[in-house]
């Protein structure tokens, strides 16, 4: 799905920064009128709409993150879109917006198979309310797993033709069990929350998460879907910490509820709502002005702009500097997202190669005849310390150290190996480059 946005983005502004970012922007404010109106529906008479949508845009996650083409982008205006169906059934009791319903779950997990999660947190919903429980005995929420199922088809058929990579991979997480680091695990799930809600903000979104639970044992449907469609992610993310980190961006879905919850708070809760959401605006300003300007020299670690966004396009041109010097043929590299930001930066005429296990599962042309015998340029991280070793090149030789750095800090630095590539099995391809 982020693929097809980007590719939407980039045929109506071109293969520019801007036409990669363009739905982002434009998600936040649908997936905002989507909150809005979701939080009606489910919280009737408590008037939570505009507070949850200030709330949930408060949060980096919404602030800044859709800023940055990334599969949450798409996931939350879907996720947020099932969330407004399903606000729509309460409300309104016609079956038609299941459709809706399944549609946006099945697009949500062709965006990020968290997505898939949705399903169990309605089932509970409707088992745990009953009068709701009706509808498992209409067609209208079955017909929506079909939907969902029909959307996510394309998905499904990728996976059957390729060895169930990308389900197998997500899968094999589950398994994962390491109790001895598991308090480290559980710490840098909450602290992440903490960072990408923004402090006041998480502190509403506990509280509004202990409210839900406590008003679906009194099964009020509305309260009763915001702890189902909290509680059930959460269990799986608390579960994948006993064995293995969990990325701060993967409970991304939780936010949306999250935010609707915290807007059905009373009493002097409500009174935290503005410092609540002006210290998130406030710190999501203070994130856009470290982005663009830098005014403030962070320590490296603690600079997600520096580390993430900054000194590509100078890289970029270094490495274009020492290609040419070594007369070299082609750049490559191992790491994928290096590869992409290389292709993206470097000029046409310099071909970009991706090598790596990964490749093979894409369908972009085939390099391998094409390095046989020729010289080129092999970009690889200095935070791998080992030498390249690969079957595809010949005894590589180091010919410089280049690095991506802003205002004088350092993100990553880089060493240049002249490699000539023969004949291997290893998978390199040719990356596809804007059409500028």
């Amino acid at each position: 799905m982020v693929a097809l946005w980007i590719r939407a983005g980039t045929a109506l502004l071109g293969d520019t920064e801007l036409g990669v970012r363009l739905l982002g922007p434009l998600a936040a404010a649908g997936g905002s009128l989507l909150l809005w109106r979701a939080a009606e529906d489910l919280l009737p008479g408590q008037r939570a709409g505009v507070p949850a949508a200030v709330l949930a845009n408060a949060t980096l996650l919404f602030g800044a993150g859709t800023t940055v083409m990334t599969p949450d982008t798409p996931l939350l205006f879907f996720w947020t879109l099932a969330v407004f169906g399903l606000g729509r059934v309460l409300a309104t009791g016609k079956a038609g917006w299941w459709g809706l319903v399944g549609v946006a779950a099945g697009l949500a997990g062709a965006s990020k198979y968290t997505a898939l999660l949705l399903a169990p947190a309605v089932l509970v919903w409707l088992l745990a309310v009953p009068s709701l429980r009706p509808w498992l005995r209409h067609p209208a929420p079955w017909l929506a797993v079909l939907a969902a199922l029909a959307v996510f088809a394309p998905v499904l058929a990728w996976n059957a033709s390729h060895d169930w990579a990308s389900l197998a991979r997500q899968g094999g997480r589950v398994g994962d069990w390491q109790p001895g680091r598991a308090l480290q695990f559980l710490g840098e799930l909450l602290g992440g929350q903490i960072g990408l809600s923004t402090p006041l903000l998480a502190l509403m979104f506990g509280a509004g998460f202990a409210l839900a639970l406590r008003r679906a044992a009194g099964r009020d449907p509305g309260w009763t879907l915001l702890a189902a469609l909290l509680g059930v992610p959460s269990l799986v993310f608390l579960q994948h910490a006993l064995g293995d980190r969990v990325q701060a961006n993967w409970p991304s879905l939780l936010y949306p509820q999250a935010a609707i919850a915290a807007a059905g708070l009373a009493g002097g809760w409500r009174r935290l709502r503005r410092p609540a959401a002006g210290l998130g605006f406030l710190l999501t300003g203070l994130v856009w002005a470290q982005g663009i300007r830098a005014p403030v020299p962070l320590p490296a670690a603690w600079d997600i702009t520096l580390l993430r966004l900054a000194g590509w396009e100078t890289m970029a041109g270094d490495v274009a500097a020492s290609a040419r010097a070594e007369a070299a043929g082609y750049v490559v590299a191992e790491n994928y997202g290096h590869a992409a930001e290389l292709a993206w930066h470097l000029p046409t005429e310099i071909p970009v190669l991706a090598l790596d296990a990964r490749w093979r599962w894409f369908d972009l042309p085939d390099a391998r005849d094409f390095v046989a015998g020729r010289t080129g340029l092999l970009l690889r991280s200095d935070r791998r310390a080992e030498p390249p070793d690969s079957a595809d090149f010949g005894p590589p030789h180091q010919v410089g150290t280049i690095e991506r750095s802003r205002g004088g800090m350092v993100a990553e630095r880089f060493r240049l190996y002249r490699v000539t590539g023969r004949e291997g099995d290893d998978p390199i391809v040719f990356l596809p480059r804007p059409r500028r």
